[in-house]
C-alpha cells in the first residue's frame, strides 16, 4: 500500500507574504485525492522528529541553537526564514515524514512525503529556507540501524543539493548524486559524490539522455539497497527560478525513469517533492502530481 507523509503544519505560512509556496503543501493531498489515485488511509501524520534522530546528519550545537531559537542572526539570514518555534516543529515534523516514509518505501517498495527535500541544510548549516535535511535524516537512520548497506541519494532539484554533499561527503555507504542548474543557486557548491552541472536552457531531450546515462551508470556501479529521491519541480520552464526548458511531459519522463531504474534493481524508494517557484500554483501541483501518478504506474500501485 503506498504510503503518504502529510502534517498540516506542512501548510504553515512562516512568513508574511511567503504563502504562496506554502500552499502546494496543501493543494498536492487534494489533487491527488481529486484524481482518485489515493484514499485518505494512503496518508499518515508524522510526529515531531526527536533530536537525537537529528542529530544522525546535524551536528549538536547547530541543531540545540534552532530548537532553542538561539541561532546566530547571520545563519538566520542564510536561511531566509525569521525563525520561530513553529517554523522548527514544522522542519521537525518534515524530517519524522521522511524517516518513516523511508520505513514504508522498505516494506511496499515505495513512499511519499508531501513536502521534504530540504537539501541546502548541512551538518552545521541552514540555507536557502532549509534548518533540517530531511533525506539526510533519513538515509543516516537507515545506515545506523542497519536496515540498508548501500543508498544512492538522486538530487534532481534545479539547485545543487550541497548540505546533503556536505553531510555525506566522507561517507562511503551513502553516495549523492546531484544533476541540477550549474549557473543557479548555491552559487558556491559542495562537493556531491557525482555532480552534472547543466547550462540553461537545457530542453526535454538533452536531458532525459544525460540523466539515462548517469542512472545506467549509478545503478549498475554502486548497486543500492535504497534510493532517496529529491523530486523537485522547479526544472520546469515556467519556474522563475529555475533557468531550465523542461516542459510538464519532461519532468514526468523524468520521474517515469528514476522510478524506472528502482523498480528494475528491486531497490526501495522514498521520494521528497523538493522545489518549485513557477508563476502559476497549478504548474507546480500538477507537476508534483505526476510524480506521484510515475510511481503509482511505474511500481502497480
Amino acid at each position: 500500500m503506498l504510503r503518504i507523509a502529510h502534517h498540516p503544519a506542512y501548510n504553515h505560512p512562516v512568513r508574511e507574504g511567503h504563502r504562496f509556496p506554502m500552499v502546494k503543501y496543501e493543494l498536492i493531498p487534494q489533487q491527488l485525492l481529486r484524481e482518485g489515485m489515493v484514499s485518505p488511509a494512503h496518508f499518515f501524520q508524522p510526529e515531531l522528529a526527536e533530536r537525537s534522530v537529528i542529530l544522525l546528519a546535524h551536528d549538536a550545537e547547530y541543531v540545540d541553537q534552532l530548537m532553542d531559537l538561539t541561532l546566530d542572526a547571520r545563519m538566520v539570514r542564510r536561511i531566509g526564514f525569521p525563525l520561530s518555534q513553529s517554523l522548527v516543529e514544522r522542519e521537525r515534523y518534515i524530517v519524522d515524514g521522511t524517516v518513516q516514509a523511508s520505513l514504508h518505501a522498505l516494506q511496499h517498495g515505495v513512499a511519499f512525503n508531501t513536502a521534504g527535500g530540504t537539501h541546502h541544510a548541512g551538518r552545521n548549516f541552514g540555507e536557502g529556507f532549509c534548518l533540517f535535511n530531511d533525506q539526510a535524516v533519513g538515509a543516516a537512520y537507515l545506515i545506523r540501524h542497519a536496515l540498508v548497506n548501500r543508498i544512492l541519494i538522486i538530487d534532481l532539484d534545479v539547485h545543487q543539493g550541497n548540505g546533503t554533499a556536505h553531510i555525506f561527503a566522507d561517507h562511503d555507504c551513502i553516495f549523492t548524486f546531484s544533476m541540477h542548474g550549474e549557473k543557479n543557486f548555491p552559487f558556491i557548491k559542495e562537493r556531491s559524490h557525482l555532480d552534472v552541472g547543466l547550462p540553461d536552457g537545457v530542453d526535454d531531450r538533452a536531458y532525459l539522455i544525460l540523466l539515462r546515462e548517469q542512472l545506467d551508470a549509478l545503478f549498475a556501479s554502486i548497486r543500492p539497497d535504497f534510493v532517496f529521491y529529491q523530486a523537485g519541480v522547479d526544472v520546469l520552464a515556467t519556474d522563475k527560478l529555475g533557468k531550465l526548458q523542461l516542459t510538464g511531459d519532461g519532468c514526468r519522463k523524468r520521474d517515469e525513469l528514476v522510478f524506472g531504474y528502482c523498480k528494475k534493481y528491486g531497490v526501495p524508494v522514498e521520494v521528497s517533492m523538493g522545489g518549485g517557484y513557477s508563476v502559476h500554483i497549478k504548474d507546480i501541483v500538477n507537476a508534483h502530481v505526476a510524480t506521484f501518478k510515475a510511481a503509482i504506474e511505474v511500481f502497480g500501485l
